[in-house]
C-alpha cells in the first residue's frame, strides 16, 4: 500500500443545493457520468443507456441486501411517556427525554442484541432502559459501549421483532437528507432486486435499476450474479484522522453463494470483466479474494473490513457503477483507487459544474 496519503487530498466543494433530497419519479432517468477506458473526457449520459455501455461478455454483480426500518424513536427510563401528535422524527427531538436509536448490526438473535448509534449518546449509560413508541411496545436495555461511540442493547422478547420494526420503525435516511422519512421512502430507498434483510443504508448505485433495465440486460445476454453485504455502521463513520492509513473500518456481514462464486471465478478465469454495482459489491468481492490466497472469491459468509484506497491492487473488479460520494469519505477513496485519484476528482468537478445530483438519491457514474 502507498504510504502517507492525506485525507484532505479527497476533498471537494459541493453546493448544498446539489444534494438530492428526493428520488426522481423514474429511477432510470438519473444522469450517468461515463468515464470510459478509451477516453479521458467524461461523457454525460442517462442511466437508461447503461445496458448499452456494457461489453457482451461482462459479468455484472449486484448486492441484493434489503434495508429494514432501523431507525427508532423513544424515551429513556425516567422520562414520561408523551403522546405524539406527529410521526415526524424532527418533532420528537424537542420532547424532553426523547432518544433516537439507529440499529446497525445484530449481534445475536437469542437474546436479541444489537449494535447501534444513540442520540443523545453522552447521556445513555450501561444499564439504562429504553422505551419505544407511545405504548412502550418495544423495550431494551443498554448492555455495553463500543470503541467508536456505539452502544450495545438487548431487546425484551417480542412475538415478532421484525414485524414490529416494520410497523414502528423509520427508514434510516442518511443525515444529509434534510427531511423526515415518508411512506414513499419504504419503496424508493430500496433496490428493485432487494431480497436479504439486514442493511441500515441502501446500496445506492442499485437504486437506478428498474425491471425494464434488467430485462434489457437479459436481452443482451449480459450475465448477472448476486452477492449480499449488509451495510452497517461503517457507512456512517466519518474519517477523523489526517492520514488515510490510520483509519479503520467496521466489519460488515456478507454472503457469497456457491452459484455466485462459480460465475465470478469462471469470468476471471476466462479473462472477462467483472462489473460491480456499488462500492458494497466491490468490498465484498475484494475482501473474499484477499482471503483466498489465489485471487479468486470463496463461497461462504463472513465479515468484511477491507479498506480500499489509492495504491490498492484490485483482484476481481474491473469496472464500477457508483453514486457520487461525500468529500473525504472512504467510499470516494475506493472509487479513486479504481479510477485514479486525478481522473476521478476531475470527474467530480465536472459533475459539480454540470449540476449533477449527489449522494444517495442522486445521479451515478460508470467507471471503466
Amino acid at each position: 500500500m502507498k504510504s502517507g496519503v492525506l485525507v484532505s487530498e479527497f476533498n471537494y466543494s459541493l453546493p448544498a443545493e446539489l444534494i438530492a433530497q428526493k428520488p426522481l419519479a423514474d429511477r432510470a432517468e438519473s444522469r450517468l457520468l461515463h468515464l470510459g477506458a478509451a477516453s479521458a473526457t467524461p461523457q454525460d449520459r442517462f442511466f437508461r443507456e447503461f445496458p448499452d455501455l456494457l461489453r457482451s461478455d461482462d459479468l455484472v454483480v449486484f448486492n441484493n441486501t434489503r434495508v429494514f426500518p432501523a431507525r427508532l424513536f423513544g424515551r429513556r427510563s425516567g422520562a414520561k411517556a408523551q403522546p405524539l401528535s406527529s410521526r415526524n422524527p424532527a418533532a420528537r427531538q424537542f420532547l424532553k427525554g426523547r432518544i433516537e436509536v439507529l440499529l446497525t448490526r445484530q449481534l445475536s438473535q437469542e437474546p436479541n442484541q444489537w449494535e447501534c448509534l444513540v442520540r443523545p449518546g453522552r447521556k445513555i449509560g450501561v444499564g439504562e432502559r429504553l422505551f419505544f413508541e407511545e405504548q412502550d411496545e418495544l423495550q431494551a436495555e443498554v448492555t455495553g459501549r463500543g470503541v467508536f461511540g456505539e452502544r450495545q442493547i438487548r431487546f425484551h422478547p417480542t412475538a415478532d421483532f421484525f414485524a414490529l420494526l416494520e410497523r414502528i420503525g423509520h427508514v434510516p435516511l442518511p443525515p444529509y437528507i434534510d427531511r423526515a422519512d415518508d411512506p414513499s421512502d419504504r419503496d424508493r430507498y430500496q433496490t428493485v432486486y432487494a431480497r436479504e434483510r439486514g442493511s441500515v443504508a441502501a446500496p445506492t448505485a442499485g437504486l437506478h435499476f428498474t425491471p425494464g433495465i434488467l430485462d434489457r440486460m437479459q436481452e443482451r445476454r449480459i450475465e448477472m450474479a448476486e452477492i449480499t453485504l449488509h451495510v452497517g455502521l461503517g457507512t456512517f463513520q466519518p474519517v477523523r484522522v489526517d492520514r488515510v492509513e490510520d483509519h479503520r473500518l467496521h466489519r460488515e456481514s456478507y454472503l457469497i453463494s456457491e452459484d455466485a462464486a462459480g460465475k465470478i471465478n469462471r469470468a476471471l478465469d476466462a479473462g472477462r470483466r467483472v462489473v460491480a454495482v456499488g462500492t458494497t459489491t466491490v468490498r465484498t468481492l475484494e475482501y473474499s479474494a484477499s482471503q483466498s490466497g489465489n485471487r479468486r472469491v470463496q463461497a461462504g459468509n463472513g465479515e468484511a473490513d477491507i479498506f480500499i484506497y489509492p495504491g490498492y491492487e484490485f483482484r476481481v473488479v474491473g469496472a464500477l457503477l457508483t453514486n457520487f460520494h461525500l468529500p473525504q469519505s472512504t467510499l470516494l477513496m475506493l472509487v479513486c483507487a479504481l479510477g485514479g485519484k486525478k481522473r476521478v476528482m476531475e470527474a467530480y468537478q465536472h459533475a459539480v459544474e454540470n449540476r449533477y445530483r449527489f449522494y444517495s438519491y442522486g445521479d451515478c457514474m460508470f467507471l471503466e
